[in-house]
């Protein structure tokens, strides 16, 4: 887990933006599993194994949370989404249903099949969220500001979740503000300021770092 940290407006939404081909670079290279990926359309990067949620929160709410999870699942499928949605491949229209309550069952939501994913608290929809990426077979995952807005009780559930999927080996670089979420969570740390890289270390050695001190914590004694 690397997380990637800063003052609002230190540039970390558009990193993740030119990482997954939300929003091109218009200079240098992005490259992911040894590829330049950077001039690549998102759908193609996806493909490739990056899968990303976003900061606000983006199911369709009267569409079950099965439906919601099954539209990441089409990522890997042979046809587009709305040919197998409207049954004209009903086999492959079963194998990723199949898919995704395979990773509503993984993320724990599985007595939320069939319930409208718009009448779910918002740390179980962030969860329906990251089991739709995960529904694209991702090895990397980017999650940005997986955490706000959820209650406390909300945030243990989502890193219990993240730190699982951790152990089974899935990538995952993240934008937080919360800071005793990322580093309860992290393994390592990129702090930004002014679109550009301040810091990277491990939690402790960031906690302890003057010039992140200065820039994200406004100065030190």
């Amino acid at each position: 887990v690397m997380a990637l940290i800063g003052p609002n407006g230190a540039g970390k939404s558009t990193m993740f933006n030119c990482i997954s081909g939300v929003n091109p670079p218009t200079a240098g290279e992005v490259l992911f599993l040894g590829q330049r990926i950077d001039r690549l359309p998102s759908r193609d990067i996806a493909r490739r194994g990056m899968s990303r949620t976003f900061q606000h929160v983006r199911l369709l709410p009267t569409m079950s949370v099965l439906d919601n999870v099954a539209i990441g699942a089409h990522l890997r499928g042979d046809r587009h989404f709305l040919h197998a949605a409207c049954r004209l491949d009903r086999d492959e229209e079963r194998r990723l249903r199949f898919e995704a309550a395979r990773q509503i069952e993984h993320v724990g939501l599985g007595e939320h099949l069939f319930d409208a994913a718009g009448s779910l608290p918002l740390g179980k929809q962030r969860i329906v969220e990251i089991a739709r990426a995960l529904a694209a077979d991702p090895c990397l995952l980017l999650l940005d500001e997986p955490a706000a807005g959820l209650r406390y009780l909300e945030k243990q559930a989502l890193a219990e979740l993240l730190g699982k999927l951790r152990g089974e080996g899935m990538g995952i670089l993240l934008v937080e503000h919360d800071m005793d979420f990322v580093m309860g969570l992290a393994d390592r740390i990129v702090v930004m300021e002014f679109g550009e890289k301040l810091a990277e270390g491990l939690p402790k050695q960031i906690q302890e770092d003057p010039k992140v001190l200065q820039a994200y914590l406004g100065g030190v004694e």
